[in-house]
């Protein structure tokens, strides 16, 4: 069976609640492999909720329907504050990406309390802003950004994640329209052990399976790269 963009490979997926150190509760679903423990945990970011982004964003509820039985891992996600859907919304009222700081330490905490394996943070557009600003604990190995656009995130930030150490991985489209390859590469430079990867043809939302697929096998390669590359059919 070709994998397709409407698949759903066999998982565990459960409903989760994060609480935050300032007191609101924040809804998500944790999906890992269906017989086995997971060998890694990606713990998701989502695109501004202001502009339709939420924990369903298409490439992460692919990751969820897929990298759980292609790669073994466990997919946690969550909308931020004020963000809702299907499963709900989470409390509170969206900030910026100030208050956010709560929402991410929230879902770092709750991976580590259930002992989810090796913890990577995959940041998409605005969720690669909350990473860059706020994903700085001792237990995340690495962080992957998709579309970066290095807006609210400053190079104070950058140079923050310099000295944090931990390995990054931009994945930047051709066509993004808030930065491109050339010039991510240029503000990426004050981060030594980044990786800056032009994604050609693609634009900042990932539409297309082709492009999904880029993305996802780029995560398992430096997550579980004893699962790369992703097949594109299974049994």
């Amino acid at each position: 069976m070709e994998i397709r963009a409407a698949t759903v490979l066999p998982a565990r997926r459960e409903p989760i609640e994060l609480h935050t150190a300032d007191g609101l509760t924040l809804v998500g679903e944790l999906a890992q492999p269906l017989d086995r423990p997971p060998v890694a945990t990606l713990v998701t970011l989502h695109p501004l909720p202001t502009h339709g982004g939420f924990m369903d964003s298409h490439v992460y509820k692919k990751a969820a329907n897929r990298l759980p039985a292609l790669a073994d891992l466990a997919v946690l996600r969550f909308n931020t504050r004020g963000t809702s859907s299907e499963r709900g919304t989470s409390e509170g009222a969206f900030d910026g990406g100030e208050g956010e700081r709560y929402d991410v330490a929230a879902a770092l905490e709750y991976a580590e309390f259930h002992d989810l394996p090796r913890v990577w943070v995959v940041g998409w557009s605005f969720g690669t802003e909350l990473t860059l600003k706020w994903a700085h604990d001792p237990l995340v190995e690495g962080a992957i950004l998709l579309s970066p656009p290095l807006h609210r995130a400053t190079d104070d930030d950058l140079d923050a994640w310099a000295r944090f150490g931990r390995p990054l991985v931009a994945l930047v489209p051709e066509f993004d329209d808030y930065l491109r390859p050339e010039e991510a590469r240029a503000r990426f430079a004050r981060v030594p052990q980044a990786e800056v990867i032009g994604v050609e043809g693609a634009k900042h939302l990932w539409v297309g399976e082709p492009y999904v697929r880029i993305v996802l096998d780029e995560i398992v390669r430096r997550v579980n790269p004893a699962a790369w590359p992703l097949p594109t059919e299974v049994a």
